[in-house]
């Protein structure tokens, strides 16, 4: 709250006089001792009480509530040298706060009305205090009760104080809506389900396993991170044949995330949705490379009539978005995102914009992919990317460790149910977390390798903070990329103490548990992330044993570390090939 322009700065060239001099329009201090605490006021009318006393009404300069003084006429007080017009000053009063129930994201504006001089100071409420409104913002913040006593005390002080509540605002072209998660499902190398996943995470297991099929034989490298189970066993039959590998993933991870939402078996109509007011957008890179090869082998094989009309459904990386569209009966949209590693994060922040903005209430995100083919193992390997080893001894997978060398290659699908705040409160949801916002950059350096620098990434970091409607000083945790190559890790660490400087903010990376899931590990580790501010439990990094000393990160490491309680934004990050950047915000509900 700063100076209106009916009420401009004024320079205050103190002086004295008795009571009987003062005119409306005098800036007033009481005594020698307000002026020298700048604590002045305007008169706004004077009224002879009697032959000896002067009655002045009195109003703080910046605004405020009047007040009125009896003044002997002889009595000597000090005015600035300037006058006000007093139709200008507003008038009003602070309202109490006692009555009112804050939510974090009220703002609380302050303003000491009785300087002329003065600059107003803006709180906001995160974490469940309140703290100033400022970038560099270190403060240990101001309670509830504080504010409340600010607030009652204002008139008498001489000072305003406004409260702002946080918006809560149907969907319209000029705003948007507060996004939250609702539901959770994941299919991955530690097995099916969020269960499999948390577990798995929390007790330092990895589902790195070795490729026993014939047609691996003769690979440089021949562990990966697989599934488990056969999903097309989980489906019905007819269906699943209609499915390629990465579809089957994603149907499972749709249909746990949705019945842990709370919605029916079945889809929208059996929920008494609107279908037409649900979306899908899931990530996928190639989504089941194995389909195209197949039908290569089978027309070199047995010719054109081998050639299963399937081919080409299943082979486009859009499958998975479409089965689930499917599956569960959505046609609001079914949406595919493609972009390199980045895919799976950059899905889930689509699905937060429709549905911040109106086009639909609920939305499935995520990711899908089954990659782990021969001739997709065979150029990894070519390019010298693949980290290699025996599972048995631990994983391979080596995440910001000293000596980690490469990642694996992994599949599965991680699925998050996205509502606006109205529709999950209305139905009486439970709400995981906020997803509060997102960011997105691009390199611009190489096809492949990433830049050194950080800068992308930094600048992906950053805008989603500002888009969550955060300061950096609310990142409690990262759930970071990490693929355990050499300058990927180097340059993701370089961002993040770019970004968040010397904060130790706790780093978790997940691909030592299950390998790299390409366009799914944007998917599958947002879940993870919700987990961990539902939990408020940080996995460990597994296989990283001794930390690189070039990292300079607080990487979990060991065992499973609380979640720090001064903070409220987990951030999830993705990186790809060819300089795709897309990292997730997501917030504490307060």
């Amino acid at each position: 709250m700063t100076h209106s322009p009916e009420t401009p700065e004024v320079p205050i060239r103190p002086y004295t006089v008795t009571a009987a001099e003062v005119v409306p329009g005098d800036l007033l201090a009481l005594s020698g001792e307000d002026a020298a605490r700048h604590r002045w006021h305007v008169v706004t009318h004077t009224q002879p009480t009697s032959p000896e006393v002067i009655r002045v009404t009195l109003r703080p300069p910046l605004g405020g509530v009047d007040h009125e003084e009896a003044l002997r006429r002889e009595q000597r007080v000090t005015v600035a040298g300037r006058r006000l017009d007093p139709d200008a000053v507003p008038t009003g009063s602070s309202p109490a706060l006692d009555d009112v129930a804050f939510r974090d994201g009220d703002r609380v504006h302050c303003l000491r009305a009785v300087d002329p001089q003065a600059q107003g100071v803006t709180y906001v409420r995160r974490w469940g205090a309140w703290h100033r409104d400022t970038e560099e913002n270190q403060d240990d913040g101001v309670t509830d009760a504080q504010v409340r006593r600010w607030a009652a005390a204002a008139d008498r002080e001489g000072e305003v104080v406004r409260h702002e509540p946080r918006a809560v605002r149907e969907a319209e072209a000029a705003g948007g809506r507060r996004v939250v998660v609702t539901g959770l499902g994941a299919v991955t190398p530690l097995g099916v389900g969020t269960d499999e996943l948390w577990q798995g995470l929390l007790e330092g297991r990895h589902g790195i396993r070795e490729l026993a099929g014939e047609e691996f034989d003769g690979l440089p490298v021949r562990i990966a991170g697989t599934v488990p189970v056969d999903p097309a066993g989980l489906l019905p039959r007819r269906s699943a044949r209609r499915m390629n590998r990465a579809a089957q993933f994603a149907v499972l991870a749709a249909r746990e995330a949705w019945a842990d939402a709370g919605y029916a078996d079945g889809g929208t109509r059996e929920s008494g949705l609107d279908p037409e007011r649900v979306g899908v957008s899931l990530g996928a890179i190639l989504g089941d490379a194995s389909v195209l090869v197949g039908g290569d082998r089978a027309l070199r094989e047995k010719g054109p009539r081998g050639v299963s009309p399937l081919t080409t459904p299943m082979t486009v990386p859009s499958q998975a978005a479409s089965q689930v569209s499917l599956d569960l009966h959505i046609t609001g949209e079914a949406r595919t995102v493609t972009s390199a590693c980045a895919s799976g994060t950059e899905a889930i922040g689509q699905a937060v914009d429709r549905i911040r903005y109106g086009r639909v209430d609920i939305a499935l995100a995520g990711g899908a992919e089954a990659v782990v083919t021969p001739a997709i193992m065979a150029s990894f390997a070519a390019m010298r990317a693949l980290a290699d080893g025996d599972p048995s001894a631990g994983s391979p997978s080596r995440p910001f460790a000293k000596d980690r060398d490469g990642f694996v290659n992994g599949e599965g699908a991680g699925v998050l149910v996205l509502e606006s705040e109205e529709h999950a409160r209305a139905r009486g949801a439970r709400i995981y977390c906020e997803a509060a916002g997102w960011g997105l950059s691009a390199d611009a350096h190489h096809v492949a390798a990433p830049d050194p620098s950080g800068d992308g990434i930094a600048l992906a970091l950053r805008r989603a903070v500002r888009d969550a409607g955060g300061r950096l000083a609310d990142v409690v945790h990262v759930n970071a990329h990490a693929t355990a190559t050499v300058d990927g890790d180097l340059a993701e660490a370089r961002a993040l103490r770019g970004v968040l400087g010397r904060r130790e903010v706790p780093v978790t990376a997940l691909k030592g548990h299950m390998g790299h899931l390409q366009g799914a590990a944007g998917g599958v580790e947002a879940v993870a992330a919700v987990l961990t501010l539902h939990h408020e439990v940080m996995p460990p990094t597994v296989g990283c044993a001794e930390l690189d000393d070039a990292i300079d990160l607080d990487v979990v490491r060991a065992g499973p570390r609380a979640l720090p309680a001064s903070g409220d934004l987990v951030l999830s990050n993705s990186f790809g090939f060819g300089g795709h950047n897309a990292v997730l915000a997501l917030r504490r509900v307060g």
